[in-house]
């Protein structure tokens, strides 16, 4: 018995082997070089994000990475995907950031943390939680009481998971970042140092941690004992990035902590994509000159469920696929993208054979169309909430979803205008015929009204997309935002009534909810009443489909209108008829054979409830009603008797320049004409473009649009709209065979006094584009 007893202990003790920590090591910042156990080491990361893969590919994609000749994983941790509610926090299966780390671990890769608590991605609020807007006045990324107490508990409960993680424990994460592009949304350095006090306090003092941004602000809030970032991307000149770095710090080790290898899509614009020799060139240069770098993103994955966000200025919603144009793609498959950096990496693989390519964990599979014959129509909550002005989602408590706005109207006999700030779309209907629909994309604000009977009753059912992920503009509060008011003429007087008294329906958008419409004779006082016949083909359709085997597919839904889909109870994302993306990737993973349910939300209504399963996605199909290009003729501007507010010729190469007028100038509209390019050739490119108001400070461009441009290369996703993004890699410009000169109209939003203008070209070596010779106008 004792020798049976010893024989299990020994095998007992064998068999946790794997679970034992592994060896203690150390990660630092060196001289000119990061040292990790005492020696140069080069970061080479992949970002992916541990969400955005369903958890039973994790290991898979981990590998892929790996067989890039990767040695590193970067990670955000998504605050609003672990804490949906206030005080709740779930850590478990997809969210499960510290099985994700150990797998990175046991395959041999380090981990990069980037636990925000602002992270951008393209993610829903920047991952700030939706119930922080709750507290209506709250300050948002700045020292807020009630923000930084939730920081602190959010960043605490990551610490339980992760803390015991590091290389200095015998885990693989071996820097975790501080806050995220702090200088893209201002100057706070007490607010960084108090996160990055939080940070060091969670994970202790021999932890590195460091803080990234871009080269032209990130000296605004560099902190002396962090280690300092670059991120840039695709293309650019990344001895012009570093530059400033090298003068401040000329030992520090360099690292481009986000290399971005594509781009986002959005709603209505052409699928984003770059360059994979430029990519692969500009890593092969990095890695030559010892710069650590991680690449952003490396396997994109999908914003599955509700949680894409929105660009600004505007609001510019991000499609459900995050497939970035990575070298892995959305499914996890490699691209020829993945196959040329695969051939430069290993260069620097220190003479060790590259990792093999895994295989896929499931085939792709095809699914023969079918019809989705149940209806279900939108019900009302049972007990109303009634108000005297309308209410945002947050003040009744809702995250996502819908809310139907119902009053009624006073007598207005002739034509009208209704104006709302309505966030996100809205469709309006009087005694249940619909009017019209009111797009925050398009920034509408105002819809025509027919001649209105007293106490007819106007409904509007307002759909909330993603929340904004980037700027000043992530206090971003949905539903009717502010007063609803009628405006009209009436005998020649402006005549004007704020509509007060509503009723409002909350609907979320959970699978839960969506399921239990099919049941509402089961489940009566649970949904309340339908919201009415008006209504019409708007709604919940679910279908089913048969599977002999099961596999990645990717199911089209071109002939539907606008809402969210659940497959066997998962949610796969948003759908729009307006494109670019068609299709949702469906994992295998989540597919069984057998039966298979699918429930389709369409708040405009499907032109054939049909949906089929494709072996390839198509992430670049619009259906608009009209081109995204400004060059309708009717808005050029007449500049022939103006006097241009500044002459002159901008100098060559890379790096903001500043142009003062003599005098000051009024006006709403600011006019770019472009005279030549430094380069000779025909075409004008701008990165991005600020207006100085009468003191010389940057004036918001929140309200800006574009209002005119004679030339924009759509294809590229080149358009107006690009100077004013935010983003100083994306640029507008004209086409090939288009000549000078061009014309760039900016509508400023109201009249505005302007001082000058601030002017960027493109980022890539030699500035490819630059504007030469200029005239600006102010009209």
């Amino acid at each position: 018995m004792k020798k049976l007893l010893t024989f299990l202990l020994l095998l007992c003790s064998f068999s946790c082997l794997p679970m034992m920590a592994q060896k203690k090591g150390t990660f630092e910042a060196g001289k000119g070089s990061f040292m990790l156990n005492g020696k140069p080491f080069i970061v080479k990361a992949a970002e992916m994000h541990y969400p955005r893969i369903p958890r039973a590919y994790w290991d898979h994609r981990i590998k892929m990475a790996k067989a890039l000749g990767m040695n590193t994983i970067c990670i955000y941790i998504f605050w609003n995907i672990h804490e949906q509610r206030e005080g709740q926090f779930d850590f478990s299966d997809n969210n499960d950031v510290a099985a994700f780390c150990k797998l990175a671990q046991k395959n041999g890769m380090y981990v990069i943390v980037r636990p925000g608590p602002y992270v951008c991605a393209e993610w829903e609020m920047g991952g700030l939680p939706w119930w922080l807007l709750k507290k209506k006045d709250i300050r948002l990324r700045e020292q807020d009481p009630y923000f930084m107490e939730r920081v602190k508990i959010f960043e605490e409960k990551v610490g339980e998971q992760l803390a015991g993680l590091t290389i200095q424990k015998g885990g693989p994460i071996i820097m975790v970042q501080v806050e995220n592009e702090y200088g893209s949304y201002g100057e706070d350095k007490p607010y960084v140092s108090a996160i990055r006090d939080c940070l060091r306090g969670i994970y202790g003092k021999e932890l590195a941690l460091f803080q990234c941004d871009w080269s032209s602000n990130f000296e605004k809030n560099g902190l002396d004992d962090l280690v300092w970032t670059m991120n840039f991307g695709t293309g650019a000149n990344i001895d012009q990035q570093f530059r400033r770095l090298g003068q401040l710090r000329p030992d520090a080790p360099k690292m481009c902590s986000e290399f971005w290898s594509g781009w986002f899509d959005k709603w209505g614009a052409r699928h984003e994509t770059r360059d994979a020799k430029d990519m692969v060139d500009g890593m092969d240069e990095m890695l030559s000159k010892g710069i650590s770098f991680s690449l952003y993103m490396t396997h994109g994955g999908t914003s599955f469920g509700h949680w894409a966000g929105a660009n600004s200025p505007g609001f510019a919603p991000d499609v459900t696929s995050y497939d970035y144009d990575a070298p892995i793609n959305e499914y996890g498959l490699a691209t020829p993208k993945f196959y040329q950096l695969r051939e430069m990496m290993a260069k620097y693989n220190d003479g060790k054979k590259m990792p093999a390519v895994p295989k896929a964990p499931m085939p792709i599979i095809t699914v023969p169309k079918f019809e989705l014959k149940e209806f279900a129509p939108f019900h009302g909550n049972q007990h109303l909430i009634p108000a005297v002005n309308p209410m945002t989602f947050e003040e009744m408590d809702l995250g996502w979803g819908m809310t139907y706005y119902v009053t009624k109207l006073p007598e207005v006999p002739v034509q009208s205008v209704l104006t709302m700030d309505a966030h996100d779309y809205a469709q309006v209907f009087i005694d249940d015929v619909y009017i019209g629909k009111i797009d925050r994309v398009k920034n509408e604000k105002s819809l025509t009204l027919p001649a209105i009977k007293k106490g007819q009753k106007m409904s509007i059912l307002v759909e909330a997309m993603g929340r904004i992920n980037f700027g000043r503009a992530i206090k971003d509060f949905k539903g009717i935002v502010g007063d609803v008011v009628i405006n009209t003429e009436i005998d020649g007087n402006e005549v004007a009534w704020t509509l007060k008294r509503w009723t409002m329906t909350p609907i979320s958008d959970d699978y839960y909810r969506a399921a239990r419409s099919f049941d509402s004779d089961a489940y009566p006082n649970s949904l309340g009443k339908p919201l009415g016949d008006h209504m019409g083909k708007r709604g919940y359709y679910r279908g089913y489909f048969n599977l002999k085997k099961v596999g990645d597919t990717f199911l089209n839904f071109e002939t539907w209108g606008k809402g969210q889909v659940y497959v066997n109870g998962h949610a796969m994302g948003r759908i729009w008829s307006i494109g670019p993306q068609q299709t949702l990737y469906v994992p295998g993973c989540w597919l069984k054979k057998g039966k298979n349910e699918i429930i389709v939300l369409d708040v405009v209504g499907p032109k054939e409830a049909v949906v089929w399963g494709q072996d390839k996605p198509e992430l670049d199909k619009l259906q608009l009603e009209k081109s995204n290009k400004h060059n309708n003729i009717g808005d050029k501007p007449d500049l022939n008797s103006d006097t241009p507010a500044a002459t002159g010729a901008f100098s060559a190469g890379n790096g903001w320049q500043k142009v003062n007028f003599a005098k000051q100038a009024k006006g709403r509209l600011l006019c770019i004409e472009c005279l030549s390019a430094q380069d000779g050739k025909e075409m004008s490119a701008i990165a991005e473009l600020y207006a100085l108001d009468a003191q010389g400070k940057r004036l918001s461009r929140e309200p800006w649009t574009t209002k005119y441009a004679d030339s924009e290369n759509e294809n590229g996703n080149h358009t107006g709209d690009k100077v004013y993004d935010l983003q100083e890699s994306t640029y507008w410009q004209t086409s090939k065979g288009a000549g000078f000169p061009h014309l760039l109209v900016i509508d400023l939003g109201s009249e505005q006094t302007v001082s000058g203008i601030e002017y960027l070209p493109r980022a890539e070596q030699g500035a490819p584009g630059s504007v030469k010779n200029y005239r600006i106008y102010v009209k």
